[in-house]
């Protein structure tokens, strides 16, 4: 499983899609945020967005990083709360993608945004709830001292622990029977907390967070939210998430290679993930599939390998000769830029778990074909490759990859489904502790 932080835009959109699956008629939540880049029209949004011109505004950025009221980063008010027009909104948001900010010690500008109707409520209406998921259980947290105090009070948050096999029934007894007191009306509250932990776990959240939480009457205001995905989840969940952003963090830009990548996953019917780690690393690796690239780190990781993992990325969903060979390219081009500095050769890992549909022998020609261009440069630099692959066609294209890389002239170990799908990681951070 790979954790990844989402938008807050995201995730309220993903709320509103999925409602009434959850909340029926119980609660009404009105969705109406906007998201503003450096690349939106301000003259056009409100022709999409009418309320934008006739409803008080909030604007706050959108980038992955908490504490936006203690930063300053919230503009709710220009001289009374609930007067901040349209105009002023474009003003702030203009200002503030000019200017260089730090954000825990970290400097970058910022690019995303949030509009959203500001909601007038009194200090005490301020309620929270998360929700998050561990290895045993997950842990549902509410408390009445909502806001951006909420962890200055957290001796008053309550806690109760979730078994991921419970029963609906185990769900709802223990969250309604640990509501805070101080909670004006505890029927409500828990009757939404428990529908809204049924939403987390359905669509594969890892983290839910709604803070504050407003409710008046059966309307529900979610003034602000942070959520994390299991993204290996995409295939179950995936249209129920809608078209979904895994950005980068504050300050982290893409790099020109990431963007590339981007660019091909996004033209293409199947996954092409990229993430540079560390560019001076000696472990690179080829993982066909989002839950192997997550075994792949986690085992290089636990194998006291962490520092050397150079990147963390996929290609799945029987990716074209010509797709494979572009993002096995990008990554050679990445790995061959220079000698490691302790003159030891590099690491390609090249695996997955078993496939269903991918045609092995027909991704292994595109890496074959990056080899082929790539091959002085990785002999060079110094470069060791282990395969270990399974599925349709993988004799054929074990057998293709073998004699390629020997004509070629580059070192290489290659394996089948005889051999699990962590020993390949193993077996080559033990040689290379040997040498």
């Amino acid at each position: 499983m790979a954790q990844r932080g989402i938008r807050e835009f995201d995730g309220k959109r993903i709320i509103a899609q999925n409602w009434k699956d959850y909340f029926g008629d119980a609660f009404n939540y009105e969705f109406k945020s906007v998201l503003i880049t450096t690349e939106t029209d301000f003259d056009k949004l409100p022709e999409q967005y009418p309320w934008l011109k006739d409803t008080p505004l909030v604007a706050k950025p959108d980038m992955l990083f908490g504490k936006r009221g203690k930063l300053g980063l919230v503009l709710y008010k220009i001289e009374k709360p609930g007067d901040v027009k349209y105009e002023d909104a474009v003003k702030w948001i203009k200002q503030k993608m000019q200017e260089e900010v730090e954000i825990n010690g970290v400097k970058g500008h910022l690019t995303h945004f949030l509009i959203e109707p500001f909601v007038p409520h009194k200090p005490e209406e301020e309620y929270y709830v998360s929700f998050s998921m561990g290895d045993d259980y997950d842990t549902v947290y509410m408390s009445a001292f909502g806001g951006i105090d909420v962890e200055e009070n957290w001796d008053k948050v309550v806690e109760v622990r979730i078994p991921p096999t419970a029963s609906d029934e185990e769900i709802e007894k223990p969250i309604k029977a640990n509501v805070p007191n101080e909670i004006k009306d505890k029927e409500k509250y828990g009757d939404f907390v428990v529908r809204a932990y049924k939403m987390f776990r359905d669509l594969h959240f890892v983290y839910f967070e709604v803070n504050p939480l407003v409710m008046v009457d059966n309307n529900v205001y979610l003034l602000d939210f942070v959520g994390k995905v299991d993204d290996t989840a995409a295939f179950v969940v995936g249209k129920k998430w809608g078209e979904l952003e895994f950005p980068a963090g504050f300050g982290r830009d893409l790099t020109p290679e990431e963007k590339y990548i981007k660019e091909l996953d996004e033209k293409s019917g199947s996954s092409l993930k990229l993430t540079i780690l560390n560019p001076e690393g000696r472990i690179w690796t080829l993982v066909a599939g989002g839950g192997a690239s997550v075994v792949y780190a986690d085992t290089i990781a636990d194998m006291g390998y962490v520092n050397e993992l150079a990147n963390y990325g996929e290609y799945s969903g029987n990716p074209t000769r010509t797709e494979t060979r572009e993002y096995v390219k990008t990554v050679l081009d990445l790995m061959t830029r220079s000698k490691h500095p302790s003159g030891k050769p590099k690491i390609l890992l090249i695996g997955g778990a078993i496939a269903n549909f991918t045609d092995v022998a027909k991704t292994f020609d595109g890496i074959i074909d990056a080899f082929k261009e790539y091959a002085d440069k990785m002999k060079q630099v110094g470069v060791k490759i282990y395969v270990r692959r399974g599925g349709p066609n993988y004799e054929v294209g074990l057998k293709r990859i073998k004699q390629a890389a020997e004509e070629l002239g580059l070192p290489i170990e290659v394996y089948g489904p005889e051999l699990h799908m962590t020993d390949i990681v193993r077996k080559a951070l033990e040689e290379e502790k040997a040498a």
